[in-house]
């Protein structure tokens, strides 16, 4: 079938190593919660919240403006993050909920500010696509597509150039792969022999039109290696796996040994849209892909381990946080109009940028 074969390059192995039952525990943790927030953020945006145990009788729309899912891409997130340090910087994408959370942000302030409220991280004038939280080093989601590779360039430049001892990451997406800002950034990096990880997120589908059908050659991998950044694949699905290859490419980027690239084979599992319904996919194809959702694989493996109790708790703490999240955000107050005026540049002529 056309469009369904990935972009990878096929001599690379998987790596599926077996970290310890407390790293797959912690990892099971940011997994769960960075699920229980796309949840409750998808049926909030859609007008419904009776899965949090609310009244959803005419429950108007709360998130305002479009919501990207990561739904089904949760163990690239944990598994990347787990090995980065507060000081270390990371850049998103439109759909980067995944990626904040792991990297330490506060799950209440980022609902608030999918809702609008003043308490958000951006004072409710960003929304879902323009989060950030430079205290624990997340640089920013971003609503261009590839915009966020050359940001992190940047970041990972200043560092050093500073001399400080941490590094850049940069979240894409396959279909980025395709535009100008992939390559320059790439090149960039390895001329300069940056401190930087680039991650694909290869879910196959850009939009809604498989990336396949738009990509020439063998994708992410292939790409980043000919202009000299050093490329590894891993099953994006497998929280153990990437969290182990993710360590290892990390510590040769923190040895001074240049940019590296993670290439993560996973899945998207909702539509473009919280309101998309995804129906332009093949049904086989979906069924297929929730059958390795990696949440599901993680809960089975920790079941093996002795740990079901654990990963129960690991789930409940998940839903009262995002429960109180969603309260918190309900209640917090929308900004005053003057706000408008804020975080802008006055050129002193009475002229606002």
């Amino acid at each position: 079938m056309r469009g369904a074969r990935p972009c990878l390059v096929p001599l690379w192995e998987f790596d599926m190593p077996d970290p310890s039952a407390t790293h797959l525990l912690a990892l099971y943790a940011t997994m769960v919660r960075i699920r229980a927030f796309e949840d409750a953020a998808e049926i909030v945006s859609q007008g419904g919240v009776q899965a949090w145990g609310q009244d959803a009788s005419a429950t108007p729309a709360l998130v305002k403006g479009p919501l990207h899912l990561s739904t089904g891409q949760e163990a690239v997130a944990a598994g990347v993050c787990a090995h980065l340090r507060k000081t270390d910087l990371l850049t998103s994408t439109h759909r980067g909920h995944g990626h904040t959370l792991a990297k330490g942000a506060d799950s209440t302030r980022m609902m608030c500010e999918l809702f609008g409220r003043a308490s958000g991280y951006n004072k409710g004038k960003g929304g879902s696509m323009h989060i950030a939280d430079f205290s624990v080093g997340m640089l920013g989601a971003n609503g261009v597509v590839a915009a966020g590779l050359p940001i992190a360039v940047g970041a990972a430049q200043a560092l050093k150039l500073r001399g400080e001892d941490a590094i850049a990451v940069s979240f894409f997406g396959d279909g980025a792969i395709n535009r100008g800002p992939f390559l320059e950034a790439l090149n960039w990096a390895a001329v300069y022999g940056l401190p930087v990880l680039f991650v694909c997120e290869d879910n196959r589908i850009s939009a809604t039109t498989p990336s396949g059908d738009m990509t020439g050659g063998e994708g992410a991998g292939a790409r980043a290696e000919s202009v000299g950044v050093a490329a590894r694949r891993v099953d994006g699905n497998d929280v153990e796996a990437v969290s182990a290859l993710a360590e290892t490419l990390i510590a040769g980027i923190r040895a001074g040994k240049g940019p590296r690239l993670l290439h993560a084979l996973t899945y998207r599992h909702k539509g473009h849209i919280s309101i998309d319904t995804g129906a332009y996919r093949d049904p086989l194809e979906v069924r297929q892909a929730l059958a390795q959702d990696p949440i599901g694989r993680a809960r089975k493996r920790l079941d093996v381990l002795g740990l079901e109790r654990e990963a129960r708790h690991a789930e409940l703490d998940a839903k009262a946080e995002i429960d109180a999240a969603l309260k918190a955000a309900e209640s917090a107050p929308f900004p005053v109009a003057a706000d408008a005026y804020e975080d802008v540049i006055n050129t002193g002529h009475g002229v606002w940028l």
